[in-house]
């Protein structure tokens, strides 16, 4: 038989295991040259931010099987063949749906999805041993068309001068494309559906400071050329592009935790599976606070928003009908409805 152009089977020890990856040699960003064991080595080489970012946490597996150029597809349920000492957990998906998805564990976990041409992780905001409770709120500045990243930057600002007014611990990423989000580690004793609410109460109040810059408005035709501060991400069941998580994209580009120190400096395309272990070798992890806060403060802008009039906003269309919810549909058609 002629011998495997990709190489043969290469055995990574990681947390105490030995996880085997089958054709190293495959390219998954052909731009780069970079193969799936380059790959497997920079999560090697971040796993300890990494696993203190999503360890515990369920996963959901967006999978590359031609690397990065390619087609891809998410896979909700962990394979039946799978290892013994594999964790995995039972979740839902917006739509009710139930699977049993990967946890994140430690390392190995990590590397066996890796070898399943897994880039990058899409992670849930709760932990796999307390589902009831999201223990993240998820600040997603999703950029409209026209909006470049000096806006998407300014938004941030905004975000970090808000929070710091509450007394809250923001903590910024790339999300390795064009947009950012800040993360506020929480206390786990509140659900997604009051994370949620105060998200849009976050992202109403930006609005009212900064409507020229950023926007609350669901609906696109409403939006304008505004950084659109996505609430929705932290819906029930919602997963979101995990910190120090590999994109499919041509140069392997990060999404890369970051301190707010470096707001004005920092750019997606240079943060790379080449670029981004220095930096976690030299700075160390920019989210290593510890602190949990209260959700209380936002809680209580959710109240005064209510007490105001404001309707709750509009959901995703995969979910039921929410009590408090305004129609949900878009201005324009709603104003031709007879």
């Amino acid at each position: 038989m002629p011998a495997d152009p990709e190489g043969d089977p290469v055995t990574v020890l990681a947390s105490d295991r030995e996880v085997e990856i089958t054709h190293p040699g495959k390219v998954l960003f052909s731009d780069i040259g970079r193969t799936k064991l380059d790959l497997a080595r920079y999560y090697v080489q971040v796993a300890d931010p990494l696993l203190a970012a999503m360890g515990g946490r369920p996963v959901l597996l967006q999978r590359f099987p031609h690397g990065a150029g390619g087609p891809s597809f998410f896979q909700k349920r962990v394979p039946d063949k799978r290892p013994e000492w594999l964790q995995t957990t039972i979740v839902e998906t917006p739509n009710g749906t139930t699977s049993r998805a990967l946890v994140a564990a430690d390392l190995a976990h990590v590397l066996w999805a890796v070898n399943l041409a897994c880039l990058g992780f899409h992670v849930w905001p709760t932990k796999a041993d307390d589902p009831e409770h999201a223990d993240e709120l998820r600040i997603d500045l999703d950029p409209s068309p026209g909006v470049d990243f000096e806006m998407v930057r300014e938004a941030a600002f905004e975000v970090g001068r808000l929070l710091d007014e509450l007394a809250l611990t923001g903590l910024p990423k790339t999300t390795g494309n064009r947009g950012i989000h800040v993360y506020v580690k929480l206390l786990p004793s509140w659900t997604s559906i009051e994370v949620r609410a105060a998200a849009v109460a976050v992202a109403r109040e930006l609005e009212r400071r900064r409507p020229d810059l950023l926007t609350a408005a669901w609906w696109k035709e409403e939006r304008g050329r505004r950084v659109f501060v996505d609430f929705n991400q932290n819906a029930p069941h919602k997963t979101v592009f995990g910190a120090w998580s590999v994109r499919a994209r041509p140069g392997a580009q990060v999404s890369t935790p970051f301190s707010w120190t470096e707001l004005d400096q920092i750019h997606p395309d240079t943060l790379t599976i080449d670029t981004v272990p220095a930096r976690v070798a030299g700075q160390g992890d920019p989210w290593s606070t510890g602190r949990l806060d209260s959700l209380e403060p936002l809680l209580e802008m959710v109240r005064r928003d209510l007490d105001s009039g404001l309707l709750d906003a509009p959901w995703p269309p995969v979910y039921p009908k929410m009590p408090g919810e305004p129609p949900r549909v878009a201005p324009s058609r709603a104003r031709k409805a007879p």
